[in-house]
């Protein structure tokens, strides 16, 4: 079996953590989404908003992330791996926010490719917000928008998971691989 470097996608609060934490459970290999980490770092240096006060670089800091995951993934043993969020999404929120970004930001985007990518759609009834997640609900449908058309620049097939329970979302991403 060819090694499969999946990730997947969708606005906050979609339930892609919920996902990789279950898909972990069942023995899976899953590299978490590092925004969090970033983020709660930045606070314990006294920035309260990393993306918000210096979006460009909270956003360098998550490509060289989300670059060393991907790099990390195509190292495992395992055929399969799963990762919360992927180096598109870095362009797609600076795009969200209308900053300019430099160069290597797209570089990336063509360089490292993902095997498959999953979308979760916007789902209301599951939306909470956190000390981590500053977004309404309105912002995380434009920025799942967003999210849709950087990964279609880039020439994603994007497979929409359905809402469902967990348990369902997880037989129907696993059906498709």
């Amino acid at each position: 079996m060819q090694k499969q470097i999946i990730v997947l996608i969708g606005g906050p609060g979609t339930g892609k953590s919920t996902l990789i934490n279950e898909l972990v459970a069942r023995g899976y290999c899953c590299y978490p989404e590092i925004s969090r980490q970033v983020t709660l770092e930045a606070q314990q240096r006294g920035i309260e908003q990393l993306f918000l006060e210096q979006p460009l670089l909270f956003s360098e800091m998550l490509l060289e992330g989300r670059i060393k995951q991907f790099e990390n993934a195509i190292e495992e043993p395992d055929n399969v791996v799963f990762i919360d969020r992927g180096i598109p999404d870095v362009v797609a929120y600076m795009d969200y926010i209308g900053d300019e970004y430099p160069a290597h930001f797209v570089k990336a985007c063509e360089d490292f490719k993902y095997t498959k990518t999953f979308i979760l759609p916007p789902w209301e009834e599951i939306y909470e917000s956190d000390t981590e997640r500053y977004e309404n609900f309105e912002q995380a449908l434009t920025i799942q928008k967003h999210l849709v058309e950087t990964y279609s620049k880039y020439g994603y097939n994007l497979i929409e998971v359905p809402k469902d329970t967990v348990e369902n979302r997880i037989l129907y991403i696993l059906d498709k691989i």
